[in-house]
């Protein structure tokens, strides 16, 4: 299959909540005037899966409390905007929304002017580093390895990587690296975390060797990981990283949704078994809905003959690549050993087309 063409991620836009005809008539002159286009969405179901990407939303006052009961992920840069007598009790709305801002019209116009100038294509691109999620189909697909595998090509290519192990269940992936003796704080330590992030701060205070830095898991008792939290840290790994790899839960939470909404790109590792792709069915159900691209990749060996091309078309997915079986990459893991550290076989091939087409990096060649 010919490798995709690496392009620049599309510049995402700021979102308009609202079905009120003329607020929204009032917010597009402002965005006019602030010479950028919009998104728009009349309600929070039609939001959902542009509301954590773009860089800027507003919600009218109409679709506040549909906002609320809709349950939507936390996310920074939310402005509740309404017209003056329309707003009561605006901020005890905006807290429970956790909105950082209530514009109230017409006061609050030359505001939102600069709000929105701040999105135009003459900006740089909110969020500099390029981000990826990895879920598995099923249990014990390879997801973790994968992510281990993509965060570890990176960092050999020079590019400044944050690993995000956002499975509590996954047993941690600073084991996957071998990484379970270094010192640094883990995800306990860290789920009161919301609003902004130091990102130096952050970077100094995980688990680092060389330019890879993990934020993992550790063996003590299992705790909520909240969506502010994820939102956060996420929102801090975009200003002071180059790539950001998150690996994700097939059972997506709150924390699961608000990362997958954030990612440039998602892949969902499938093993070549009839089983296997039928239970991935329901993981796409799932999590499509919040990823504008989610490609698939397939592991083998298959017991049965199927083909990564039927799996692909089974799941409506495109596939990006496939991954051999590596019994000295299980035995490595075993040791210590970080996946693809020594860019050779098939996953370190893999993971070197991913990361220079979503860099433009040069891929990291053998050691």
């Amino acid at each position: 299959m010919p490798p995709r063409t690496s392009v620049p991620p599309p510049r995402r836009l700021p979102l308009l909540v609202t079905s009120d005809g003329d607020l929204l008539d009032d917010l597009l002159r402002l965005a006019a005037a602030g010479g950028v286009e919009v998104d728009l969405a009349p309600d929070p179901v039609a939001a959902r899966s542009r509301w954590s990407p773009a860089p800027l939303v507003l919600v009218g006052s109409d679709q506040a409390q549909p906002c609320l009961r809709a349950r939507l992920p936390y996310r920074r840069r939310l402005v509740l905007v309404g017209r003056s007598g329309h707003l009561e009790p605006g901020w005890e709305v905006a807290d429970l929304m956790g909105a950082e801002h209530v514009a109230t019209l017409p006061a609050a116009e030359p505001w939102l002017v600069d709000r929105f100038a701040e999105c135009g294509p003459d900006q740089p691109v909110p969020g500099g580093a390029r981000a990826v999620a990895v879920l598995g189909g099923r249990g014990g697909a390879g997801a973790s390895i994968l992510a281990g595998g993509l965060a570890v090509t990176a960092a050999r290519s020079r590019l400044r990587t944050l690993l995000v192990d956002a499975d509590p269940l996954g047993g941690g992936l600073d084991l996957v690296l071998g990484w379970e003796q270094l010192d640094g704080l883990r995800w306990p330590a860290l789920t009161d975390a919301e609003g902004r992030v130091d990102a130096p701060t952050l970077v100094r205070a995980l688990p680092s060797r060389g330019d890879l830095v993990v934020l993992s898991w550790d063996r003590g008792d299992l705790l909520p990981l909240p969506a502010p939290a994820m939102a956060a840290t996420l929102d801090a790994a975009r200003r002071g990283r180059d790539v950001v790899v998150v690996d994700l839960p097939r059972h997506l939470d709150d924390a699961a949704v608000t990362a997958l909404q954030a990612v440039d790109r998602a892949f969902l590792v499938v093993p070549a078994e009839l089983r296997a792709t039928a239970a991935a069915a329901r993981v796409v159900a799932a999590a499509a809905p919040h990823c504008a691209d989610l490609s698939l990749i397939v592991r083998g060996p298959a017991p049965g003959r199927l083909k990564a091309a039927e799996v692909a078309q089974a799941l409506g997915l495109p596939l990006v690549g496939t991954l051999r079986p590596e019994p000295g990459l299980c035995r490595g893991l075993e040791r210590g050993e970080a996946p693809a550290a020594d860019g050779r076989g098939s996953l370190a091939a893999l993971c070197q087309r991913i990361v220079a087409e979503l860099t433009g990096a040069p891929a990291a060649g053998a050691a």
